[in-house]
């Protein structure tokens, strides 16, 4: 595998960003030192062509000012965060409410720092020191991510060990489209996600703490079906979402959803360890907001789907829902797999 890399501008602190370009027979990776971003992800279509199958900027300013987390780590705690607050061993902590009165993805979180980067044999090591109370999250951590290319796969590896204790929950917000460089948007692609239930959400996109069935509604996904086939389907939850933006439960040991674009012959299966995967149709996604792409395309709602492989959110405040939390001694590990082939 061949890794090279080039400067993608600076930050106002005058730290240069880094992009690196990971590369092997198969696959080609791009990522950045800033918020762990993967730019762009080149996978071959049926006839060898490889294009890029992710949402991203060419430039730095656009990841600044207009990504809606485009490929970044996202931490400390995917998701939202209920009233921007939790508490843990009867002491509260106040988090920044950066949607609504709620926080969004950690707050200026994992996905705004820059990351010290150890070239491997097979891919990255990324590493960020988060102090106590950033973003009002309690301990010391120390996260490390590793993005290693094998063969037709990408593995993205996390860990975070605290000094006390405290709630971790870490994810990749990729934006995938099969059919390369964005051409069409993602509401033919068929998708698969074998789980049996999903959680309610509220208005403002909260769990509930209700777990449904997804037998019978919109949300079934245990057999292929194209995107867009029941996304405007007169159903509450899609309409409180504008679309699917809803964490299914994963089933024990299968773990796994599949996506296809039968133009391009592309397939993306994903594994994890995790027992949530929130699916986001890329509802929001919007010209005068996302601009344009590094593929030349405009933004716009549907041109690409997120697959967050991660925990349950804003579990610490949910009673029916398990809360985790991580000590010196039981530290955070995650891993998902993402694999191209063609159909």
């Amino acid at each position: 595998m061949e890794i090279t890399k080039k400067s993608f501008g600076k930050l106002a602190t005058g730290e240069e960003v880094i992009e690196y370009i990971l590369k092997n027979e198969k696959l080609q990776v791009n990522v950045l030192n800033y918020g762990g971003i993967i730019t762009k992800i080149y996978a071959p279509d049926k006839n060898g062509k490889m294009e890029n199958v992710v949402l991203g900027y060419d430039n730095l300013e656009d990841y600044l000012t207009k990504s809606p987390y485009f490929g970044a780590i996202i931490g400390r705690h995917a998701g939202r965060i209920s009233n921007a607050e939790f508490k843990l061993n009867g002491e509260v902590y106040q988090l920044a409410a950066n949607e609504n009165e709620n926080n969004l993805h950690g707050g200026t979180g994992l996905d705004k720092r820059i990351w010290e980067v150890t070239e491997l044999e097979n891919g990255l090591e990324l590493s960020y020191f988060s102090p106590h109370l950033e973003e009002g999250f309690p301990a010391d951590v120390e996260f490390v991510v590793r993005y290693l290319l094998v063969g037709d796969t990408l593995e993205i590896e996390y860990q975070a060990r605290p000094d006390r204790e405290t709630i971790i929950n870490l994810t990749n917000h990729s934006y995938f489209n099969l059919s390369g460089e964005a051409k069409t948007d993602i509401l033919n692609h068929e998708l698969m996600i074998k789980s049996e239930k999903f959680l309610v959400l509220d208005e403002q996109s909260m769990p509930t703490g209700e777990i449904r069935e997804v037998e019978g509604t919109p949300f079934d996904f245990r057999e292929f079906k194209e995107v867009g086939q029941e996304i405007a389907a007169d159903y509450q939850q899609l309409k409180f979402t504008g679309g699917y933006d809803h964490p299914y439960v994963l089933e024990e040991g299968e773990n796994s959803v599949t996506l296809k674009d039968k133009e391009s012959g592309r397939v993306l299966s994903v594994s994890t360890d995790q027992p949530v995967l929130v699916f986001y149709a890329g509802n929001q996604i919007k010209r005068e907001d996302q601009g344009v792409l590094n593929s030349g395309q405009e933004a716009r709602k549907h041109l690409a789907l997120c697959l967050e492989t991660q925990d349950y959110p804003d579990a610490i405040n949910v009673d029916s829902l398990a809360t985790k939390t991580y000590t010196p001694e039981k530290i955070y590990t995650a891993k998902s797999i993402y694999s191209f082939y063609i159909d």
